[in-house]
């Protein structure tokens, strides 16, 4: 049965005559593109399959039968799709492309918290437009400059790309917004960090002159915490 009451143009090539010329076409049911879209990229915003040509109603058939589900307001992916703890960032990358997933967020990222926030932790430019999200739910911390431009990664997270600052970046940012989080998450922050990478202390120290936390990073680096 097709997924769409219009005519659906078959997947094989098919021939029509034009001017004594057969013009072949092998365009698919637009439905059928969209969940090829989804299965490619994981999560999929409703304005790309506006782009795509998929109308509301096509779209609530889809629901409807149970081949896609709605994760977010605006946001879609195949049903049964596996959902993993991550999930909720890549909504947050969809919803928020130019943010990067920060603090808490980056710290359960990289497994040097068991905390688990239930908001996403993301900075953003602070001249940039404040994004209204509804869901997932967002905390957002502007920066600007090197702050926000260096020490951050790219992971794919269900089909989406989502920024991320790395862990030795994340850990100097504890400090920085130490009066936001807590001294004492920046310190245990550190803590598990040089647990778990030893030998690249240096990079703390390069992100810390970065973020201009230095002189309070310092004692706790030097004091082997």
């Amino acid at each position: 049965m097709p997924l769409d009451p219009a005519p659906a143009i078959c997947n094989n090539a098919s021939a029509s005559n034009h001017g004594g010329r057969g013009i072949v076409t092998s365009k698919k049911p637009i439905p059928q593109r969209a969940l090829r879209l989804m299965k490619r990229e994981g999560i999929v915003r409703s304005r790309e399959l506006e782009r795509l040509g998929v109308s509301r109603t096509q779209l609530r058939r889809l629901l409807e039968r149970g081949l896609i589900e709605r994760v977010g307001r605006g946001l879609y992916r195949l049903s049964g799709s596996p959902l993993t703890e991550r999930h909720h960032f890549a909504e947050a990358a969809r919803r928020v492309p130019a943010g990067v997933i920060c603090l808490l967020s980056a710290l359960r990222f990289h497994g040097l918290t068991t905390q688990n926030p239930f908001e996403v932790w993301m900075a953003v430019n602070r001249k940039a437009w404040r994004p209204r999200v509804s869901h997932p739910p967002l905390r957002l911390f502007y920066l600007s400059g090197a702050p926000l431009t260096e020490g951050v990664e790219e992971h794919e997270i269900s089909g989406v790309i989502v920024r991320v600052f790395g862990a030795a970046k994340t850990v100097a940012d504890c400090f920085k917004f130490r009066n936001k989080i807590g001294i004492d998450v920046a310190v245990e922050a550190l803590r598990e960090y040089r647990r778990v990478h030893p030998k690249r202390l240096e990079a703390v120290w390069k992100y810390a002159e970065v973020d201009r936390v230095m002189r309070v990073i310092r004692p706790y680096l030097e004091a082997g915490l």
